[in-house]
């Protein structure tokens, strides 16, 4: 496996089923190549918790491209390698609600795998939430910004892999049958 798309949601609201912005940074043969970041209009209200967490509020995103017309430009790059994710089990279910809620027929089922469970089996007992794990191996962080939570799940995912980490028996799948 040489590529690798790591990639970061916010939302805006407790319901968990909206983009308000994505991160996504793409790794090929261990080297960070290319990266994009979009606020994203998700049709639905914020809620302060999220607005605080984030920075990102209505106005913001007002002229913000909606996930219909972003997935368009995106899909190519999610469909190009083993997807990636910090917490993978939250950005990988928002994404499912996404094509879901707006009936966006992607693939039947994709791969994925997370840092926060390969972190569990190569440094067991620790704290790995983003920025710990961030503070312990040295990488710059803006934390609940997708573009640099993204990249921050990039590197750590090349630390583990420099380290001789074997992700196969992390690899996951996530339907998106509905």
């Amino acid at each position: 496996m040489s590529r690798f798309i790591a990639f970061d949601v916010e939302t805006p609201n407790y319901y968990n089923n909206r983009m308000s912005a994505i991160g996504i940074t793409v790794i090929e043969d261990g080297a960070i190549v290319d990266e994009f970041y979009s606020l994203v209009n998700p049709e639905q209200r914020f809620d302060a918790f999220n607005i605080d967490l984030t920075g990102i509020d209505e106005e913001m995103v007002a002229n913000a491209p909606k996930f219909p017309q972003l997935w368009k430009e995106i899909e190519p790059i999610m469909s190009s390698g083993l997807l990636v994710a910090h917490n993978a089990v939250f950005d990988m279910n928002v994404l499912k609600k996404c094509l879901r809620d707006y009936r966006i027929n992607w693939k039947p089922y994709a791969r994925y795998t997370c840092t926060v469970q390969l972190g569990r089996r190569l440094y067991p007992g620790m704290s790995h939430r983003l920025n710990d794990d961030c503070e312990r191996l040295g990488i710059s962080l803006n934390h609940h910004q997708a573009d640099s939570d993204s990249r921050a799940c990039a590197e750590i995912l090349l630390r583990y892999l420099k380290q001789g980490a074997d992700i196969r028996q992390y690899i996951r799948t996530c339907s998106f049958n509905k």
